[in-house]
């Protein structure tokens, strides 16, 4: 069994797992939501899931791909709940804060992603974690070539959507 960071050995402890890829689906979870308290409780429900399941977890994938396909279906759960709710105003005396631990470029960054359709925010994200395309489009159930250019296409939204963000401000 190889040891590359993808890979999984049966000795992998969910301590090791936990550790090699919590930032990464936070960071996939921060792309769909943009938010840090939903991206957090994603996160940490894709975590107890890898936990019960891994003893499921045949190696028919790279692990990697696994827990990103377990922190996407969650997003999208998730998403498919928030629209199944009413959504309610907050009040207008309770104003958001931004989180200060967040670089103002990140925040942009996620504030694009956010704007993106659904399956445009899971791409990017993936590519943002360095997954390889075939990854993604396991992950996704599209062709390579289908993430390449949805890819490339992406990339020339957010490249627009950062320059009428600088121009406004």
């Amino acid at each position: 069994m190889s040891n590359w960071p993808g890979s999984y050995d049966s000795h992998m402890k969910f301590e090791q797992i936990y550790e090699l890829y919590y930032q990464k689906v936070f960071r996939l979870c921060m792309g769909y939501f943009n938010d840090h308290e939903s991206a957090k409780d994603i996160t940490q429900e894709t975590f107890i899931i890898v936990w019960q399941k891994l003893s499921d977890f045949r190696n028919q994938s790279a692990l990697s791909t696994w827990v990103f396909r377990i922190a996407t279906n969650n997003c999208l759960r998730q998403i498919e709940k928030k629209k199944r709710l009413p959504v309610g105003a907050m009040p207008p005396d309770v104003a958001e804060q931004p989180h200060l631990e967040i670089e103002q470029q990140v925040a942009l960054l996620y504030t694009c992603i956010a704007e993106l359709p659904e399956i445009d925010r899971i791409i990017i994200s993936l590519e943002l974690e360095n997954l390889k395309q075939a990854d993604i489009a396991l992950i996704t159930g599209l062709s390579e070539t289908n993430i390449r250019v949805r890819l490339h296409r992406i990339k020339e939204k957010l490249s627009f959507k950062f320059r009428q963000y600088e121009r406004a401000n």
